[in-house]
């Protein structure tokens, strides 16, 4: 009797497709390379992604689900204000990127081209987003009232940049537990949401004389 046939799910493919590049050092060549080895048809991938590179953005926007559904367990969570919540999403979501560290430094790191890079995240971009907006406090809306959309707009696309600055530090970061990124963090949250409330210069100097260690240190 042949064996019975493993039901091929999105996360399946997810998981070979990272198991793939962390063992070849390279995505696959192709989707009837990838299907090949690992006994699947062409259809069967089809019908969860259209390209090899929807599969990249697709394992960023899944770590950060996972983040997501993480926090919201703790019931905690929903009484934090916008800082804590930020940073709760910070520790968390790099605690997933490092229990995938070799796969996302390899990913990341592979091409030189900004773009490229970019482009593998577009997908984490516009999860995040919609993660900021449901964050966004009603205390923060009343305060920025007359500008509301302009301000929220802006609280986005800066918050977008720090998190890939963020991203950048932890793939250089060589400190043990990466306790360097924990600390960046920290710092980086405490001076944006300052920021936000006009009262940036003490996190903002401290902030900065951390990244100037830093640069300084690694030189």
């Amino acid at each position: 009797m042949a064996a019975k046939k493993t039901i091929l799910t999105k996360d399946k493919i997810v998981s070979l497709y990272m198991n793939y590049v962390l063992d070849h050092s390279e995505k696959p060549k192709s989707v009837y390379h990838f299907a090949k080895i690992n006994d699947f048809t062409e259809a069967e991938f089809y019908a969860f992604f259209g390209t090899i590179e929807s599969i990249e953005k697709e394992i960023f926007k899944m770590f950060l689900e996972k983040t997501v559904e993480l926090l919201n367990k703790n019931k905690e969570y929903e009484a934090y204000d916008m800082k804590s919540k930020m940073l709760s999403f910070y520790f968390t979501f790099f605690e997933i990127l490092t229990a995938n560290r070799s796969y996302v430094v390899l990913v990341l790191k592979e091409h030189n081209n900004q773009l490229k890079k970019l482009m593998q995240l577009s997908e984490l971009r516009i999860s995040f987003k919609n993660y900021l907006i449901e964050i966004i406090s009603d205390e923060f809306r009343t305060q920025q009232e007359k500008i509301q959309k302009f301000q929220e707009k802006v609280f986005q696309e800066t918050s977008w940049i720090q998190l890939l600055l963020t991203l950048k530090f932890w793939l250089d970061d060589s400190s043990p537990a990466f306790e360097k990124t924990d600390i960046y963090i920290e710092k980086s949250v405490k001076a944006s949401f300052e920021l936000m409330n006009i009262a940036p210069l003490d996190s903002l100097i401290d902030f900065g004389k951390f990244i100037f260690k830093e640069k300084i240190h690694n030189k």
